[in-house]
């Protein structure tokens, strides 16, 4: 049973090794981007955000606005 138990450790571990390995050379196939595109792509994400966030100001601004007018 020690035997049986030691094996099911063993090849525990093993999947465990090759799970790390094959997530490194995935790691190594990404294109990453360069510096300017990261920049690029940062301002972007901050100016939809603000606009979204504007938005739902408004939309939220409206809605109480017509729930006073209502009660």
């Amino acid at each position: 049973m020690a035997s049986n138990a030691d094996a099911k450790k063993k090849s525990g571990l093993a999947a465990v090794v090759a799970y790390f390995r094959e997530a490194r050379e995935e790691l190594q196939k990404v294109v990453w981007p360069t510096r300017k595109e990261l920049y690029r792509h940062t301002w972007i994400v901050i100016a939809i955000s603000l606009g979204v966030a504007a938005l739902l100001g408004l939309l939220d601004l409206v809605l109480q606005q017509g729930l006073q007018f209502v009660l």
